[in-house]
């Protein structure tokens, strides 16, 4: 069976209609052949298959725990409906998943919790209908906490135990944001409240003392889609400061539909990166808050270019000490791009649009075990996670200089995914 799959440079989006004009994230290090460039091949066989006819709804976070155990956050299960699309017609039914669902390493159920059956503000609410409603990003911290947000009509983020029993921590109020009036609505303005949230996508936990306080596991939340910053608050739940706000300067987030800090991800350098999706970039700060830099992915993708989706949507490393090189989901063009780490420039990319393994239909949230191993989870039309094993490096002689013809300035390398099979290919 063919596993090998899609890789590209960035000649790649060429075939997506992205403009060369508007696109220059090529440096004198990708320039050179010879670059180091990590290479996957999609595991077509994981997960297994899912038990009791489950379907999986929109995947709205992947994060991995110490044992490698990857969970994914659903969020299928908010529309409260049970009985998933393809079971009409008197076709064998498929069933709604739980809302959370735990893999090992190969791909095996493990655990799961969340009833699919109860919607957030359902009447016969319990603990597991108070999940954040439009499960959004998920963190497993350096105890084993697993943390999930909300983006739809919501304004929390959660810590449960492990195992999903118990709910350890709520930051925010449901269904009450950060607005003039309470409700939760991108209104264009960046919030400062110090105890409520305006529908948040992503968050991470600091195992190390804050530069600051010196206190250990601050949680980093990237709130969001309505209020445009990336907060902090202490492990207790209280505020500690907030940084970016809305704009196109400096560590600032469009305040557009594309737009807010999708990502907040803490690097092994020290420093926060949040990724701007209307804006095709990941903004860096210091853990203060000080702004860094700005790292471009694919500019013009995002507003006012070929849609509000834009090109950065999550952010991870390789698991080596220095973190040699950067993954940024862009589901805007549907390619996850390997950076250079150190001179934030793009190397390769791999994906393309579609269903088959190995492409992506609304690439979303990703997560990087400890091998080095990359889950990638798609949200509407996808529904579904897949992995993609790291297998070496692409051969170099593959690697080539090319003009495009759209950009007759500028020089990109080009990959060739034919004369480069997996051994495991036929």
């Amino acid at each position: 069976m063919k596993v090998g799959r899609y890789l590209y440079v960035a000649v790649v989006v060429a075939a997506l209609a992205i403009s060369w004009s508007v696109w220059q994230p090529v440096t004198a290090k990708a320039d050179r052949a010879g670059s180091q460039v990590p290479r996957f091949v999609v595991d077509p066989f994981f997960p297994k298959p899912l038990p009791d006819n489950w379907v999986t709804g929109e995947i709205g976070g992947t994060c991995i725990d110490a044992n490698d155990h990857l969970f994914i956050v659903t969020r299928g299960f908010q529309t409260g409906g049970l009985v998933s699309p393809e079971g009409v017609g008197g076709a064998p039914k498929s069933v709604a998943s739980p809302p959370v669902i735990e893999f090992d390493q190969d791909g095996n159920v493990v655990n799961s919790w969340g009833d699919p059956s109860l919607v957030a503000t359902g009447p016969n609410a319990g603990r597991n209908a108070v999940l954040p409603n439009g499960t959004h990003g998920c963190f497993v911290d350096y105890q084993g906490n697993v943390w999930i947000g909300g983006n739809s009509g919501d304004g929390v983020v959660q810590k449960y135990s492990h195992d999903g029993k118990t709910q350890l921590l709520q930051i925010g109020t449901k269904f009450v944001c950060d607005t003039p009036t309470g409700a939760c609505a991108n209104v264009g303005a960046t919030g400062s409240s110090h105890t409520l949230l305006n529908l948040p996508a992503d968050i991470a936990v600091d195992p190390n003392p804050d530069p600051v306080t010196g206190k250990r596991g601050n949680v980093y939340i990237a709130d969001g889609y309505g209020n445009h910053r990336v907060v902090v608050f202490d492990s207790t739940g209280v505020f500690v400061r907030q940084m970016g706000s809305v704009g196109s300067g400096d560590g600032q987030f469009t305040s557009g539909g594309g737009g807010h800090p999708h990502c907040v991800v803490l690097g092994g350098d020290g420093l926060v990166y949040a990724c701007d999706r209307g804006q095709d970039r990941v903004n860096v700060f210091r853990k203060d808050g000080t702004f860094v830099k700005a790292i471009p992915v694919v500019p013009g993708t995002g507003t006012p270019g070929i849609g509000t989706a834009g090109s950065a949507w999550d952010v991870d490393f390789s698991p080596d000490k220095r973190q040699q090189f950067m993954y940024v989901s862009d589901g805007g063009n549907e390619i996850m791009w390997i950076f250079d780490h150190a001179v934030d420039t793009i190397l390769a990319g791999f994906g393309r649009p579609g269903h088959m393994a190995g492409d992506f239909t609304f690439l979303h949230m990703m997560a990087i075990d400890s091998k080095g191993n990359l889950y990638a989870g798609e949200t509407i039309g996808g529904r579904r996670i897949q992995k993609f094993v790291r297998n070496g490096d692409v051969p170099t002689d593959n690697l080539q200089v090319v003009t495009p013809a759209g950009n007759p300035n500028q020089r990109l390398l080009h990959y060739d995914p034919v004369k480069n099979k997996s051994t495991d290919d036929d």
